[in-house]
């Protein structure tokens, strides 16, 4: 549901409800509302949420399953870097689960 991943992406980025509403201009009760499926963002809110959080509208919405990582701005270098990083990780979550 949308508003678990709001709520989700907003802990793992140790954002409060507070902070979060002040990065997109609304109210904590606003983030409060959504986290709680009171109400859902409009869609302009929406697009700005993914842009926050560097997902895609798809991500929030649930149409797709898979995380991206935007290297928009990085050179090949380091965004060989950041691939190594993610299979580093990705081994040690592996040997740790077994």
């Amino acid at each position: 549901m949308l508003s678990d991943k709001i709520k989700e992406l907003r802990t793992a980025n140790r954002f409060s409800q507070v902070e979060l509403a002040k990065k997109l201009n609304v109210t904590k009760q606003t983030i409060s509302n959504w986290e709680n499926n009171n109400i859902q963002p409009s869609i302009d809110m929406l697009v700005k949420v993914a842009e926050c959080f560097n997902v895609s509208t798809d991500y929030l919405l649930c149409r797709v399953q898979e995380k991206t990582v935007c290297v928009d701005g990085l050179n090949d270098r380091q965004i060989v870097h950041i691939r190594l990083l993610i299979d580093d990780l990705r081994m040690k979550n592996l040997s740790d689960n077994q």
